[in-house]
């Protein structure tokens, strides 16, 4: 991926990351590519970790991108672990939940107090990339209702919507599966958009994992970082399980954009109009 794509920005263009220290994964994804030769604006859309820990510092930052809308996409158990949203002045708090939280309570439980044992029924033998690779594919089977909401508002006349920041916990799932199904409308390649995914395994913008006992990073048993690796990692298999399961379940993204979230080529166009520009 080229520097310039991994440039944060204003929306006369990019400027040099900023160092957030309470949110991660922080990025803006003005710049990529499309099939028709344009690219994303800068200032428009941006895709992070959950604002909850962001400090006052960071809020100020995150309030100077002049940004309408957060779509958060956690769910009440997220919220009950990390804590609410830092509150944005002239922003709206936007709580999409993507992912029921009576169907994960109980593995994240294990994963955060379980032993090597009882980590290793539950992720190991490629037990915990299966969980990955389905999950990806019921983020677009199951939430059609959540992501075509998504898209009216981002096509609403005059795109009130945006600037806007979508994020989950860690920025890579939720928010990288609904990012792409935005970009997939504003016919990004392919390929940006994979590259911009991968983004999430720079070590700075990594989910920190925090163990029930306390510990943190390189002070995790090293068997248990390995059985956690294929939940805190992006790897492209999982967002082209995504993209599979679009083209198995409607043949292509032209379909699943119209049929299965109800955007229109009017409103798509009109996306493409506001949050384009000339390469």
């Amino acid at each position: 991926m080229t520097q310039e794509v991994r440039q944060q920005s204003t929306p006369s263009g990019p400027q040099a990351e900023p160092e957030l220290t309470g949110v991660r994964n922080f990025r803006d994804v003005g710049g990529l590519p499309t099939a028709d030769g344009r690219r994303v604006r800068y200032g428009v859309l941006f895709r992070s970790g959950h604002l909850a820990h962001a400090t006052a510092q960071d809020a100020a930052y995150l309030a100077g991108l002049g940004l309408n809308t957060v779509f958060d996409f956690r769910n009440p158990d997220d919220i009950a672990l990390e804590g609410p949203d830092t509150a944005l002045p002239g922003t709206r708090n936007l709580n999409m939940p993507l992912n029921d939280p009576a169907d994960s309570a109980d593995f994240w439980q294990t994963v955060r107090d379980g032993d090597v044992a009882s980590l290793r029924a539950v992720l190991g033998e490629g037990r915990g990339e299966a969980r990955m690779v389905a999950a990806y594919r019921k983020l677009v089977l199951e939430r059609t209702a959540e992501h075509a909401r998504m898209l009216d508002l981002l096509t609403e006349p005059g795109g009130p919507a945006v600037p806007a920041l979508l994020h989950c916990a860690a920025g890579k799932d939720r928010a990288g599966t609904s990012m792409a199904i935005i970009l997939l409308a504003l016919g990004v390649e392919r390929s940006a958009i994979e590259a911009d995914y991968l983004e999430s395994n720079a070590k700075h913008r990594r989910y920190k994992v925090v163990r029930g006992d306390g510990s943190t990073g390189s002070a995790i048993d090293p068997e248990v970082r390995k059985l956690l690796d294929p939940l805190f990692e992006a790897r492209v298999e999982y967002l082209r399980a995504a993209f599979d399961t679009i083209e198995e379940r409607w043949g292509s993204v032209d379909r699943y954009l119209a049929e299965g979230l109800g955007l229109t080529p009017e409103r798509r166009a009109g996306l493409r109009e506001h949050l384009l520009t000339a390469a």
